[in-house]
């Protein structure tokens, strides 16, 4: 069986990307966040690396980015370009936002060949994240029935800033571990005892802080890109108009669990999400990456 791919959602990156976050130095030798998410991904079995970019800046992420992984893992590329649709769909007159993470993780249809990982670029998983997730990917694939997906899950008060409120998807789970819907809460703040929902100020919802979340590291089969297909004409018949309009990941996994063509597999993992959503995180992230090689959870200088 083919080793899993890692596939890293980078397209939004952008042309001055040496001035965006994804690309900031948060370890003591330089390395990005999303250095140390492929080495946890290549120590957790992982065979290949799919960077999902946009044409426009191609060369310039494949000799100061991708270049760097060159002798450790095979690297490839997809393109998320504007004008990739179904056919009979054309771009909307003045539509110029990209089409969202699942229209993103769809342009690597054609060079992803085997179980996969779609992860953002700029988010800090975890070791044992990528442990988890690697060892459901290498299980052989059901033949029959529903696809077999996974999302590996976090703790909701080990997900938040300290800078200010965090948008995410709070997860439903069955008694036999997997996903029943995800509902998504933009304005979530951390509290004294927990952690609040505060979208309407005057009645601010109250969670525990324990409960999962969901932040966009998905175990996939190739079979998601069929789903897909058969799904993205009747989304963009029905949103397209807008433009500002986003295809997510987690709701098309979530319709696809209700129509009972997917189950997902919720992981729960302990390990602490960081990542840079306001200027003042770096901070914390660059102490919090300071501790885990303190710890020996990372060597001082990765490559």
């Amino acid at each position: 069986m083919a080793k899993p791919i890692l596939v890293i959602l980078a397209a939004g990156m952008g042309s001055r990307y040496g001035g965006l976050k994804q690309v900031d130095p948060v370890g003591p030798g330089g390395e990005t966040i999303m250095d140390y998410s492929v080495f946890d991904a290549l120590r957790a079995g992982f065979g290949r690396i799919v960077f999902v970019i946009r044409r426009d800046f191609e060369q310039i992420f494949r000799d100061s980015i991708g270049a760097k992984y060159a002798g450790l893992v095979q690297v490839d590329y997809a393109f998320q370009e504007l004008a990739d649709l179904p056919p009979g769909f054309t771009v909307p007159e003045g539509r110029a936002k990209p089409w969202g993470t699942a229209h993103a993780i769809r342009a690597a249809r054609d060079v992803v060949d085997a179980n996969f990982a779609a992860i953002n670029a700029d988010d800090f998983y975890g070791r044992d994240a990528f442990q988890q997730l690697g060892g459901f990917l290498a299980e052989p694939a059901a033949t029959t029935g529903a696809a077999r997906f996974a999302m590996v899950g976090y703790r909701l008060d080990q997900s938040l800033s300290e800078h200010g409120s965090v948008a995410r998807g709070i997860c439903a789970i069955d008694a036999q571990g997997r996903l029943v819907s995800v509902k998504e809460m933009t304005r979530l703040i951390r509290v004294p005892g927990g952690v609040e929902n505060r979208e309407d100020e005057a009645c601010p919802v109250r969670l525990s802080g324990a409960e999962r979340v969901s932040l966009n590291l998905w175990g996939f089969t190739p079979e998601l890109f069929r789903l897909q297909e058969e799904r993205f004409p009747a989304w963009l018949e029905a949103h397209a108009a807008d433009p500002k309009a986003e295809w997510y990941i987690p709701f098309v996994v979530d319709s696809m669990i209700k129509e009972g063509a997917a189950e997902v597999k919720v992981l729960p993992t302990e390990s602490t999400w960081f990542g840079v959503t306001y200027r003042e995180d770096k901070p914390m992230v660059e102490a919090a990456v300071r501790k885990l090689i303190e710890a020996g959870e990372y060597p001082e200088r990765l490559w």
